[in-house]
């Protein structure tokens, strides 16, 4: 059912981009009210623009705080169009209909994101907006409601291909979008205020839709993400991320999120393939891809210096799916974007997210994200670790805690040679990574192993030993601690207990 706008309410924070519509609603004829700087604006633009105090008959009080919470605003508002007894109470206590309302919110995430003074932050909670977008959005099927600058462009459309006139499925999409957008704002302020709460009756997160993905982990799946990418990424080069893209990107960004050294590391399917710090970073590009040059192939490479040209030179001879670094030279940007699909990213800040969800048995685990290497270094073994050997488990702890359970790392001289994830047993996952090591003939004679939990027996350290690593790294917490430990003091190795697991599950 066609319904033409013949008055509006209009009363936004923001007034970009609707000096057209402020304009082709003054051509239309459509009687405008509105409040403050916002009928400031209208005017400004040459339309006439009834004062919203003129119909209330109340001046804006309590500092701003309330303006348009009146009968007389939101009865021309609610009103049905279809119930006698509606409208002749609108005509009893002469109450114009109100055909549209443009209404925007406080800017609440904005004000969180720069202050922290609790009493401006308040302030920004929007009272009459929120009321005002569920009072149109409730009656769409007379009214319009534009709850954000977002929507602009789709009432313009509306406004000049039509002459002012919605129908009722436009009208009920405008709804669905305004509640989406007191939803979100709801949601905002609730996790404000639970900030410093123990626990929470609801699961609360609302996340601005990113992008469509061009299809889910596989195609036959529709993929979304949502979120802003952009805050954290200039994308500088390539085709658009698709869904397992962005899960290995953000195994990446976590991984190097943990390394102040020049480190390059090598990511397939969100697990740690390659990896070294060294003093350049064309050495550590070298050295990471040497630890597995196979599983390099199309892999997500993350690095956290700037890429210079001798570096670029050298990783442009693989094929790679993405390139994550702080900065590119421009000679080095140059070499890189030789291949058309090939994703270059400028990460400008890092990825640190205070909670990790997982969807299971159609509800949703939340847990603390995983910060830190070692919670104790507790000494164990037959002899104090040296200096090299504190360095190479300290980052063998780190590579090993970002490897699917169960999980094996082997490191030498800050450099990963072996690794062993995803695996139904341990042992399989040390034999897994001694034939990595093996395969790219790396000698394991002074290595180190970290292991992302416990040994429930000596077998583990036993088979290291045997492949010539002298020190461990693990959590503890078995009941047979001592059998692993036992045998690291009867032949002479280093072992590290640390207190804290690192498991993927």
């Amino acid at each position: 059912m066609q319904k033409q706008i013949k008055s509006a309410l209009i009363s936004v924070f923001y007034k970009d981009n609707l000096e057209n519509i402020v304009k082709k609603l003054g051509e239309q004829g459509v009687t405008i009210y509105s409040t403050g700087g916002t009928q400031t604006f209208i005017e400004s633009q040459g339309v006439p623009c009834v004062a919203v105090e003129s119909l209330t008959a109340y001046p804006s009080i309590l500092g701003g705080r309330v303006k348009t919470l009146h009968p007389k605003v939101f009865g021309g508002i609610l009103a049905r169009r279809e119930n006698p007894q509606d409208l002749e109470q609108l005509k009893q206590y002469e109450i114009p209909e109100i055909d549209l309302v443009i209404v925007d919110l406080y800017p609440f995430e904005e004000t969180v994101k720069n202050t922290s003074e609790e009493q401006a932050i308040i302030e920004k909670i929007d009272i009459g907006g929120v009321s005002l977008i569920r009072a149109a959005g409730k009656n769409y099927k007379d009214v319009v409601i534009v709850a954000s600058k977002d929507q602009y462009a789709d009432l313009e459309k509306a406004l000049v291909e039509n002459n002012g006139a919605t129908n009722l499925q436009e009208r009920r999409q405008f709804a669905a979008k305004a509640f989406e957008v007191c939803a979100h704002y709801d949601v905002a302020i609730a996790q404000y205020f639970l900030k410093e709460a123990e626990t929470t009756d609801y699961f609360q997160v609302s996340v601005p839709v990113g992008q469509v993905c061009r299809y889910g982990e596989n195609p036959h799946q529709q993929g979304t993400y949502f979120g802003k990418l952009d805050e954290t990424f200039n994308k500088l080069h390539g085709k658009e991320l698709s869904y397992n893209n962005m899960v290995d990107v953000d195994a990446a960004c976590q991984l190097i999120n943990e390394f102040e050294e020049t480190t390059f590391a090598v990511i397939k399917h969100t697990n740690v393939c390659g990896i070294a710090s060294r003093s350049t970073l064309k050495e550590a590009w070298v050295d990471a891809l040497a630890g597995d040059k196979e599983s390099a192939f199309g892999g997500v490479l993350v690095c956290n210096v700037n890429v210079d040209k001798e570096t670029a030179a050298l990783v442009n001879e693989i094929f790679f799916e993405i390139l994550i670094a702080p900065g590119f030279d421009q000679e080095a940007l140059e070499i890189l974007q030789s291949k058309k699909n090939r994703i270059l990213l400028q990460q400008k800040q890092a990825v640190k997210p205070a909670s990790m969800f997982k969807n299971v048995l159609g509800g949703v685990l939340v847990q603390d994200n995983d910060e830190g290497n070692y919670k104790e270094w507790n000494e164990v073994g037959a002899q104090a670790a040296t200096a090299a050997q504190k360095a190479d488990l300290a980052f063998a702890n780190i590579v090993c805690k970002h490897l699917k359970s169960n999980a094996i790392a082997l490191v030498k001289n800050k450099q990963l040679v072996g690794k062993g994830c995803g695996q139904t047993s341990r042992i399989d996952a040390l034999r897994h990574a001694i034939e990595k090591a093996g395969q790219f003939q790396f000698d394991l004679n002074g290595a180190v192993m970290a292991s992302d939990a416990f040994f429930p027996f000596n077998d583990c350290v036993s088979i290291a030993h045997e492949a010539g690593i002298t020190a461990v790294i693990q959590p503890g917490g078995s009941i047979r601690d001592n059998d692993s430990i036992d045998f690291a003091k009867q032949n002479g190795m280093a072992m590290v207990i640390t207190g804290m697991r690192h498991f993927r599950h």
